[in-house]
């Protein structure tokens, strides 16, 4: 493997004097990128001006002034925002005592820190700028406010930062660093490309249209002329860019091609590997009870990525309950991140199916006994209580009006956006008002198990109808024979049962489908569930939820397999059978795929993800 290298002139000065020939660079660039290079090894001006450097820059150790934030709690205060070397970041952090916390996606996502598996919550494995690939430190962990917390006292005791709280937000100050040069390589996989440091730095990655930028915290004296690539590398175009006391590197890549990027140490490099394949397997216990995880899945000769949380919900601390878009309707759509947000759940994944145009729900949503909305074309649902029991199977309620005269006429749907010739019901969950969907309906008011009025409204949403809170609407499409019985003054009664009658004892449900497995078997019968020929036969990145055999509840997002595009519904039954789901569930896929924790979609950028109308909220007990 050979590397193309890209030196600062001021970096290139530190070499005058010392000669080295094509085999001593060769040998130090491989041993440069692998694993370090022996200190006898080094040119000696660079391993003393290096040293005289990290002295130089030494930074006291992590202090606090008296903090102005926001009081969470005695003794506690906190912030969303943090300011890292004089720039302002959206960031999450609590300091409690000698401890200054802060949230681990955020670690993650705005300083560049991998977390490793974990088997405790209280304590994390983190891994950053360490001498191999292996190393790390491990840091205190807390939970508050539906976050997890890092205590990053340790590591910067390691590291030489300096923090303090100023109002509501925490200043970080790390040692000044600068990059030295850049390398690039062709691996197997991909394209490789190293970037030395003369200090530790964190960094960024945001994905823009048609590549990846890269932003370091770490300046550079003089920007190298060109960075070139390779005819068939999956680097189309390298570019580097001064800003301020930052560089910031862009990449165009050709398609489904991401950057994994890690760091060592002995001397300080970030690497960034630009391939398919770039997810790092993760296991960590984030709650008593839930661990986040995600690995890849081999189905056949296709690998695909699996974001997934794993919970057992017979853990008191972590309570799954529906989450919708209005807790005062049921329309509308928005963001799973601001879902949960709104919910106040610690984590979440999208659910059931909506009509993108109009925002109204297309299946089953029941929190704590209420019909928010109702199941349509006997699709596959899943049902729980408050102790974590959990059915699932294909669901269809049915629904009878009746006269006093003794006249029944079939409901097909409640609080529902599925719009069919016969009866609809509408409470006041779905909202104060009913308007009109189609161009004639005949809208009959019931309260008190009596029709105190009928309308006929003419023209899809130009009128809306009031719903009493103490009653419901019947809206009639195309059936004659019901508007004629239901008028002003008759007594009516309803009766409603779900079928399987398993559903009753459960006072949450969520729909969507089609159903992958039950009793351990593939039972995928999208035909029978009423879903399309483009559903049926699309590969798509997907979620699910599926049922273990011990009793843990998985929920999953599946991604566009390595080099292609997401797993078919076949495949997503094999997928969830493989991560040990004895039952399981198709939920709404492809854009609207999302897997939230923390503030954060872990399965995709929230640019790419679409508004949706439910999801399954995961809450910290009290």
């Amino acid at each position: 493997m050979q590397y193309r290298q890209y030196r600062p002139r001021a970096a290139c000065a530190r070499f005058a004097g010392f000669k080295l020939g094509p085999l001593t660079l060769l040998s130090w660039a491989l041993l440069n990128a692998v694993g370090g290079i022996p200190e006898q090894l080094k040119p000696p001006e660079l391993a003393v001006e290096l040293s005289s450097a990290r002295q130089d820059t030494a930074l006291a150790p992590l202090v606090s002034s008296e903090p102005v934030a926001q009081a969470v709690a005695e003794g506690v205060q906190s912030g969303r925002q943090i300011k890292l070397n004089g720039q302002t970041i959206s960031a999450s952090w609590q300091r409690r005592s000698d401890q200054i916390g802060i949230v681990d996606v955020d670690l993650v996502t705005r300083f560049g820190i991998d977390l490793r598996n974990s088997s405790v919550p209280n304590r994390q494995p983190v891994s950053w700028f360490g001498t191999d690939a292996i190393s790390t430190d491990t840091l205190p962990a807390w939970l508050s406010d539906n976050y997890r917390y890092l205590d990053i006292a340790p590591l910067a005791a390691r590291l030489g930062w300096r923090a303090e709280t100023i109002g509501g937000v925490l200043e970080i100050t790390t040692r000044p660093s600068e990059i030295l040069a850049i390398r690039q390589g062709r691996q197997d996989w991909g394209d490789r490309v190293v970037i030395d440091l003369s200090e530790p730095a964190a960094w960024q990655v945001e994905a823009i249209p048609g590549g990846i930028k890269i932003t370091i915290d770490a300046a550079i004296q003089q920007l190298p002329e060109a960075l070139e690539t390779r005819p068939g590398s999956w680097l189309k175009r390298l570019q580097l860019f001064q800003a301020g006391s930052k560089t910031v590197l862009t990449a165009a890549v050709s398609n489904g091609v991401k950057p994994r990027t890690w760091s060592l140490s002995d001397p300080n490099r970030l690497i960034v590997d630009f391939r398919q394949d770039e997810l790092e397997p993760l296991d960590v216990a984030w709650a008593e009870g839930l661990r986040w995880q995600q690995r890849y899945v081999n189905i056949g000769d296709s690998r695909f990525p699996v974001y997934a949380f794993a919970l057992d919900p017979r853990q008191t601390a972590i309570s799954p309950l529906p989450i919708w878009s209005n807790a005062s309707t049921a329309t509308g759509i928005m963001p799973l991140i601001s879902m949960a947000q709104q919910w106040n759940s610690a984590a979440a994944i999208n659910a059931g199916f909506f009509n993108r145009n109009n925002q109204l729900p297309l299946g089953a949503l029941r929190y704590n006994g209420r019909w928010i909305s109702g199941p349509i074309l006997g699709r596959g649902a899943i049902a729980w209580d408050d102790s974590g029991r959990l059915a699932m199977d294909r669901l269809s309620l049915s629904q009878v009006i009746t006269t006093a005269a003794g006249q029944a006429f079939p409901v097909l749907t409640i609080n529902s956006g599925y719009v069919q010739a016969g009866i609809s019901l509408y409470t006041s969950d779905w909202g104060p008002t009913y308007t009109t969907l189609t161009d004639t309906e005949t809208i009959v008011t019931v309260q008190d198990q009596r029709v105190v009025r009928q309308q006929q409204l003419n023209g899809a949403g130009n009128y809306a109808a009031a719903i009493p809170p103490d009653g419901y609407l019947l809206v009639i499409r195309s059936y004659e024979t019901a508007a004629t019985a239901l008028q002003p003054g008759a007594q009516v009664s309803l009766s409603r049962h779900a079928q399987p009658s398993v559903f009753e004892q459960y006072p949450h449900v969520l729909g969507a489908g089609p159903l992958l497995i039950q009793n351990r078997q593939i039972v995928l019968n999208p035909v029978a569930e009423g879903f399309s020929t483009n559903f049926i036969q699309g590969k798509a990145p997907r979620s699910a939820i599926g049922l273990t055999a011990d009793g843990e509840w998985l929920l999953v997002t599946m991604q566009n397999r390595v080099g292609g595009r997401g797993p078919s519904l076949q495949e997503t039954a094999l997928i969830m059978q493989q991560l040990g789901a004895i039952q399981a569930l198709n939920l709404d896929g492809g854009s609207s795929s999302s897997l939230y924790l923390s503030g954060q979609l872990l399965n995709r950028d929230p640019r790419t993800a679409a508004r949706v109308h439910n999801g399954l909220g995961l809450f910290l007990a009290d």
